[in-house]
């Protein structure tokens, strides 16, 4: 990813790095710590339960770290002439510490609605319990940052308030998939909750993208002043042929092959 962004970006990755070189330590330690805890936990016995714990703590670092980043992007980048000028704790504010902890519970709520479709028993009972809180905190999260964002940037309070646009469809879209959320729990469903989830996650990075369009580095610089020469953004792109079909057949694979319920006493562990 970061090798792919200098190619294509270098001056998105010139200031974006040095601006959330901490956020981005962060969150990569917190997906290793949790790979790590979730390989250490088979072998743990009696202190599996240290283990489940790293999971969980592992997970929820690198979410919050995901999270703050972006409310960092939201924000915007002091920058000088193609620099970074900001100091290395600039990315973590109080908007950002909402957005962390707001993608920690969207997160949360996509592994709920995900068990809801791939479990069952006490445990799928138990998330269909526990998803209407987490929708809930994703909510409010979402109709702060949204209140918030146009005080820590004025060119989104003009995009979205100036005149009557096309944006409001996503946070509508969003919303609305969010009532999606709500009816599947309610009538016990057990796909639409998921993918009612992944319609609003979807629409509500729509939104963000339109907000901050064509800016790539906000406040100051757009798609094109980062690009790098079409010869190498072609070079990539041959390459990111080749590649994102494999990914993508991979990642396809692997879901067929778990497809279905997950039956206690099977898997890995």
């Amino acid at each position: 990813g970061g090798a792919g962004l200098l190619a294509a970006f270098p001056l998105v990755y010139s200031v974006l790095m040095p601006a959330l070189y901490i956020g981005v330590f962060l969150m990569l330690a917190g997906l290793i710590f949790r790979g790590v805890a979730f390989e250490f936990r088979f072998k743990a016995g009696s202190h599996r339960y240290l283990w489940n714990w790293a999971f969980a703590g592992g997970s929820m670092v690198a979410a919050f770290a995901q999270g703050a980043v972006v409310g960092a992007y939201i924000e915007g980048f002091n920058t000088l002439d193609g620099r970074y000028v900001g100091g290395a704790l600039d990315w973590l504010t109080p908007f950002t510490v909402l957005t962390g902890l707001g993608l920690v519970a969207g997160y949360a709520l996509l592994g709920s609605t995900w068990l809801i479709m791939k479990t069952e028993g006490h445990i799928q009972q138990w998330v269909y319990r526990l998803a209407p809180w987490l929708l809930a905190a994703v909510l409010a999260v979402f109709a702060v940052v949204s209140v918030w964002t146009p005080a820590v940037d004025s060119s989104a309070f003009e995009r979205w308030f100036s005149v009557i646009r096309l944006i409001w469809i996503f946070p509508l879209s969003a919303l609305l998939f969010a009532l999606l959320v709500v009816r599947g729990l309610r009538r016990r469903q057990q796909s639409m909750p998921f993918v009612a989830t992944m319609g609003m996650f979807a629409f509500t990075y729509l939104g963000l993208l339109v907000t901050k369009w064509p800016y790539v580095v906000p406040p100051n610089y757009t798609l094109w002043d980062a690009a790098a020469a079409p010869g190498s953004q072609l070079f990539l792109l041959i390459g990111m042929l080749f590649v994102i079909p494999v990914i993508l057949a991979y990642t396809a694979w692997t879901y067929w092959v778990f497809r279905g319920k997950v039956k206690v006493g099977e898997g890995y562990h």
